[in-house]
């Protein structure tokens, strides 16, 4: 019987236990921010110990940074938790992009960024969508606050093996169809619980035609879909992304010898087998109030079904049988970890360019990384989007989660590219759409949701 890539690669990792049991893994690279890592630090000191492996840990601030003004930090538990964050990483010896530096950005766009995602490796973070790296060939997870003091403290980490889902998209999709759209319509037609319990494999030849970028987007709402782990196999895409980079192999012939090894048997063998035609989709708009509750384009938004439906309309202010176009947006935000690298700030900012965002609507673009924001800014999109009124800001989590100054106002709908619409997600009372940026950017300059295969040649 042949092996998925997630067999390999935890066989590769285990250093004690039984099948079915715990098992002891070794971990390759550890991610830290300043949220979820203070604690785990303050436990070392207490525990008189050192961080074991210095040189596999890397931090960020991203989470709690301004994106205006930087270093005006108004939020004293946010400044405390930034300064902390680089006093602990120069007490350990730990690398980090810390606030303002060249490298900083989110944690999940820092790691592919730097080189530090690769092929074959476990990768884990105290942030769950650290599945973002899977798109790599590896094991990538979000972790706790103990985990990561354990981590620190032993380069290891305790897990049980789970099940294996393989999530096959096949065909080619329209025009104004993107990767975002992939996932949101698994999460639709399956449920944010549908992942639970396995590590999910994305494969078929619509996962192949994808850039790495577009690939780190599906793993990374690997989480909505309610898997930790969403993981895909190396190819040349994946080989050509990681060499040049900082912490690129140093034997790069080496390392691909080695990465070839790693993609699925054909013979592998699977708890569960989804397949999506992507050749049907069309663009995903959410109505509700978690990632599940989201529609193509041309669809109507559905009939009560239970409690949480009609909460979700309630604080939504939707009816079943509207449709997407109906909504009355006030906010667009583009950004985050799930599409807000170069290529998705590229194709919103060809849809914006020449154009201005209707005047019902305030819209911000915040790139997920400082690398990010100074390539575009040397291909001349912050003046696109300026031009079309739109802002343009510091890198940062942003307007994703509330825990800085970007909120959207309570009452308002937005058309968000970031991967969670939870209730106040984005500030008290906000009320989040989740799209692709095309879609976001269309909404921009429509003042609503608009069709993208009409507008994308």
């Amino acid at each position: 019987m042949g092996q998925t890539i997630f067999d390999k690669l935890w066989e590769r990792h285990v250093i004690t236990g039984e099948t079915f049991e715990p098992q002891l893994l070794y971990v390759d690279f550890h991610m830290i921010h300043e949220v979820t890592s203070p604690q785990a630090f303050q436990g070392l000191r207490e525990a008189g110990r050192k961080v074991r492996r210095p040189d596999l840990t890397f931090g960020t601030t991203d989470h709690n940074v301004p994106t205006v003004d930087i270093f005006n930090i108004s939020d004293l538990i946010s400044k405390n938790q930034i300064d902390t964050l680089a006093r602990n990483v120069e007490e350990f010896g730990i690398d980090a992009a810390t606030h303002g530096s060249a490298r900083q950005g989110i944690v999940h766009m820092v790691g592919p960024e730097t080189g530090n995602a690769q092929p074959g490796k476990v990768i884990v973070c105290g942030d769950s969508h650290t599945a973002t790296n899977g798109a790599f060939g590896a094991i990538a997870f979000g972790i706790g606050t103990s985990e990561v003091e354990h981590v620190f403290a032993t380069q290891t980490l305790w897990q049980v093996k789970p099940k294996q889902m393989k999530v096959d998209f096949i065909g080619k999709p329209a025009k104004g169809v993107y990767s975002k759209d992939f996932i949101l319509a698994l999460i639709a037609k399956h449920g944010v619980d549908a992942g639970v319990g396995y590590a999910v494999e994305f494969t078929g030849e619509a996962v192949a035609d994808l850039e790495m970028e577009e690939r780190m987007t599906i793993c990374n709402m690997a989480i909505e879909f309610g898997s930790k782990i969403g993981l895909m196999n190396p190819d040349q895409k994946t080989y050509d992304y990681v060499a040049g980079r900082e912490f690129s192999p140093k034997d790069m012939a080496a390392a691909i010898a080695d990465w070839e090894t790693l993609p699925s048997d054909a013979d592998a063998v699977y708890d569960k087998v989804i397949t999506i035609d992507v050749s049907k989709l069309a663009p995903m708009v959410t109505w509700g109030t978690n990632p599940e509750m989201g529609i193509e384009f041309t669809e109507s938004f559905p009939e009560i079904k239970d409690f949480n439906d009609e909460r979700a309309y309630t604080y939504m202010d939707l009816k079943p049988g509207g449709k997407p176009s109906d909504i009355d947006l006030g906010y667009v935000f583009i950004g985050s970890c799930t599409n807000a690298r170069l290529s998705d700030l590229q194709l919103a900012a060809e849809i914006v360019k020449g154009q201005k965002i209707a005047s019902t609507l305030t819209a911000i673009v915040v790139p997920g990384s400082r690398p990010v924001k100074e390539a575009a800014e040397a291909l001349g999109l912050d003046k696109i989007f300026l031009d079309a009124g739109f802002e343009w800001r510091e890198p940062g989590c942003s307007m994703c989660l509330g825990m800085n100054p970007d909120h959207v106002p309570e009452g308002v709908h937005c058309a968000s590219t970031s991967n969670r619409n939870f209730e106040g997600r984005q500030g008290h009372g906000a009320r989040t759409h989740l799209c692709s940026p095309v879609m976001a950017a269309l909404a921009a300059i429509n003042g609503k949701f608009v069709d993208a295969r009409e507008v994308v040649a």
